[in-house]
């Protein structure tokens, strides 16, 4: 099984996934990425994206079930694509009893950073970034108990700007729930 050696080691590194602690289980996600990669990702979401019990929306991220990651070649460029699931709870509810769409957006904001990190393990460039811009569509709404699926894609992986898209569908409907964009720039330390 190949390693991954962060060539940002001793750099200095807005997040450097290869120092992060272990988070959840990469035996358990599927899709060809190395294995190594899989952990990665799923470690700096778990540190980056879903911190500690202090931290904001901490149990709406604890949701999050990383299902696949696959990477593939797209004409001359690579392309990583996450799959994660959620199940909506209470705790992610509005007043009208559907997901808030606060907390679709910080879903989305943690999903679709995935195959950017993903992406950029395989490439051996910070794929973790700062989220820039975030253009989101609401679809429908997601009620108490509906699994849905993120599916996020990137699009662009630079040394200082990135781009993914994302795609969130109810399971239990078939609808689609929102779709968005998300750009991530690397800051400045």
């Amino acid at each position: 099984m190949p390693t991954y050696e962060s060539r940002l080691a001793g750099a200095q590194s807005w997040v450097d996934p290869a120092t992060l602690p272990q988070y959840g289980d990469a035996s358990q996600i599927s899709g060809n990425a190395p294995d190594f990669v899989k952990q990665l990702s799923s470690n700096t979401l778990g540190s980056y994206g879903v911190g500690d019990s202090d931290a904001f929306a901490h149990s709406a991220g604890r949701a999050i079930r990383i299902t696949s990651v696959d990477i593939d070649r797209k004409g001359d460029r690579w392309e990583a694509c996450a799959v994660a699931e959620v199940t909506v709870g209470k705790n992610m509810l509005n007043g009208a009893g559907v997901m808030h769409g606060g907390c679709l957006c910080y879903l989305i904001d943690n999903c679709a950073s995935l195959p950017l990190v993903a992406l950029g393990l395989m490439q051996n460039i910070n794929g973790v970034g700062v989220s820039q811009a975030m253009n989101i569509v609401f679809h429908a709404p997601a009620a108490l108990g509906a699994k849905l699926r993120i599916e996020s894609r990137s699009v662009t992986l630079g040394g200082r700007i990135m781009t993914s898209r994302c795609e969130v569908t109810n399971l239990h409907s078939g609808k689609t729930v929102a779709s968005a964009f998300l750009t991530k720039m690397q800051p400045k330390l």
